[in-house]
């Protein structure tokens, strides 16, 4: 992965998320999960390194925002390939 830029991380409360996963859509599953809780800037497509097992993206997280009434209920939508369980 590319290295982190410093205004990434400036302040607390701001992450980088670099996301290793087998396939697309798991990856892509996982960082839908964390944009349907917090401010997230998303990547729209994973990469692969060469040689390298899966692939690779990386998101923006600012948890400084407020959770809403919906974020901390769930997604109301279901994530294709995600199987839900119950809890």
């Amino acid at each position: 992965m590319d290295p982190i830029h410093e205004a990434h991380v400036s302040e607390p409360g701001l992450l980088v998320v670099d996301v290793a996963a087998a396939d697309d859509a798991t990856a892509l599953a996982f960082q839908q999960l964390l944009a349907d809780r917090w401010a997230t800037a998303t990547a729209e497509q994973t990469t692969r390194d060469a040689g390298q097992p899966g692939v690779r993206l990386r998101c923006y997280l600012d948890l400084r925002q407020e959770l809403t009434a919906a974020a901390v209920v769930g997604p109301t939508r279901p994530i294709p390939g995600v199987v839900a369980t119950p809890r």
